[in-house]
This record gives C-alpha cells, structure tokens and sequence, in this order.
C-alpha cells in the first residue's frame, strides 16, 4: 500500500532538485500535492506529468502567498497533512561584501517563510492524524563555508526554529529537518562560484564524503518519504543529516 495515500502535501522549491526529486516520490507514495515554485513553465509541467497535483507560482519570501498555498489546499483537498520546505536561495558573498539586500532576501526565502506557511498551516496540520512538517536545512547549519554567511545563517536558523516548533507542537505535528551534505542539484553548482575554480569545488566535495560521491534528489527524497510517513512516527524535533558522511570525514 502506498505510504501517503490521500495525505496532503505542501511541497515548496518544487520545480527543481531536491523538492521536484520529493515531489516525485510522495506522488508515487499516493499523496496529493500542492507545488509551490517560481517558475510557471516548469511548475505547470510538473504537475501535468504528477496527475492530480496543482501548482501555485510565486515567492515564499511573501506572507500572503503562503496562505494561498495553504488555502489553495484546503479548498480542493479539504485538508491539509503535510508540508515539505525546500525553497532557498545562497546569497553568495563574505559579509563585507554581502550587499544588504541579498542578506534580506536569502533570510526571507531560507528561513522567514518556513515561519509564514507554518504560522498559517498549522491549525490545518493539527487537525490531521499525522500533521507533519518537514523543512530541508543544510549540514550548512552545523559546518561552516567560505562566502556563505547568509546561507549558513539562515540553515542554522531554521534547525532552531523546527526543534522549538517541535516542543511547542507535540504531539499533534511531527517537526523534523534533514540537513543534506553535497547533493548533484543547480544549487551546488551556484554554490561553487564562491570557490575560484567551481568544478574542482563540486569535484572535491563529492571526494570530501565518506562515499566518494554527491548524493542525487532521489537519495534526499527517500529521507524525505521516511520522515512524512508514519515509518517515523516516533520522530520529532530531530535534524538529519544525510551526507554520504562528510561531517564524518
């Protein structure tokens, strides 16, 4: 039996990487889904080739698109069981030279609006018999990188604000995180501009791990199935790392 029949889900960062490598696998495991992206073309794609999803373009870092995202699912699903957290950004540059704005931005797309679609959710997640929210940190939160600051920020940041919604939550939500090493997205090949030759950076990140390898979208989504599902229905206010060992090495 599918482990999400008829869960709703919230995923954000949808149309690329990891959230599109979970949306594919919950869709798989029979949940119905409201993605979230940026991108139109890609987003309609998405839930064209995931039947019965529905996509919503916009920008997280806004309150009000939020609880369009969460009105948007209770109106067609009558519920709302889930939510998985992945849209975010670098905001690349030390913090001299961080321009203002872009430390703003990527604090209020990393870490502000978990805070937004949670602070709307939830009331719906408390009604379900499995609320669950799933935000995907970074070990960023735990190891720090050259030219990062607003990322790392906003990483360590946004493990704090799960484990406290997780005490103030319990038992009703389950509130956890996973916190991927390098995994073959766009993101690490941005993140690597930071270094002054990005494809040896990438090539020696993925040396870097125990596993002398990136990890892929469909590595991150398995975690993701494990910890919405009730496979861990004893876990809450936990970070998880998943990092073919490089906090390790």
């Amino acid at each position: 039996m599918a482990k999400l029949k008829d869960k709703v889900c919230i995923i954000t960062g949808a149309t690329s990487g990891m959230g599109k490598g979970i949306a594919e696998l919950l869709h798989a495991e029979g949940a119905q889904l409201i993605l979230s992206g940026r991108n139109q073309e890609r987003g309609d794609a998405l839930a064209q080739a995931l039947e019965g999803s529905i996509f919503v373009a916009g920008d997280v870092s806004r309150p009000d698109y939020n609880e369009k995202l969460v009105k948007t699912a209770v109106e067609q699903f009558g519920k709302l069981d889930a939510l998985s957290l992945n849209a975010g950004i670098l905001g690349l540059g030390n913090v001299v030279d961080l321009s203002i704005s872009d430390w703003q931005e990527t604090l209020n797309i990393n870490l502000s609006s978990i805070f937004y679609i949670s602070k709307y959710a939830i009331p719906y997640l408390q009604k379900s018999a499995q609320g669950n929210i799933l935000i995907n940190a970074s070990i960023a939160a735990f190891k720090s990188f050259p030219n990062h600051p607003a990322y790392c920020a906003s990483k360590g940041a946004s493990v704090a604000l799960m484990k406290q919604m997780a005490v103030e939550y319990a038992p009703k939500i389950r509130v956890n995180a996973l916190c991927p090493g390098p995994v073959d997205t766009p993101l690490i090949w941005d993140s690597a501009k930071a270094f002054p030759n990005p494809e040896e950076a990438v090539e020696n990140a993925a040396k870097a791990t125990l596993l002398q390898r990136l990890g892929t979208p469909e590595d991150v989504a398995k975690l993701a199935l494990f910890l919405i599902s009730d496979d861990s229905s004893w876990i809450t206010g936990t970070a998880m790392t998943i990092d073919g060992g490089i906090l390790n090495a």
